[in-house]
């Protein structure tokens, strides 16, 4: 199991992955889109991501994206929250 710290560094990974994408997890969770245990699963997949520096880079760009980039583990996940 991650320790504390890379699990906090991947639930931030996630959630601006999410917002990146225009979706507000908070808001998908009380609308019943997605579950609190469909995060902390969605949070232990980017945990074995390879290559988080590269996520991190994309994150970083000043727009909104129409879609995660290809090697994200969540990337089905996300597109099924996307207004």
């Amino acid at each position: 199991m991650p320790d504390r710290e890379t699990l906090r560094h991947h639930a931030g990974l996630f959630d601006r992955m999410a917002g990146k994408l225009g979706v507000d997890l908070q808001e998908s969770a009380i609308a019943g889109h997605i579950s609190v245990d469909q995060i902390t699963d969605a949070v232990l997949r980017c945990t074995d991501c390879p290559n988080p520096g590269h996520c991190q880079s994309f994150l970083n760009q000043p727009v909104l994206a129409a879609q995660t980039p290809e090697y994200c583990r969540n990337q089905d996940l996300l597109s099924k929250l996307i207004p």
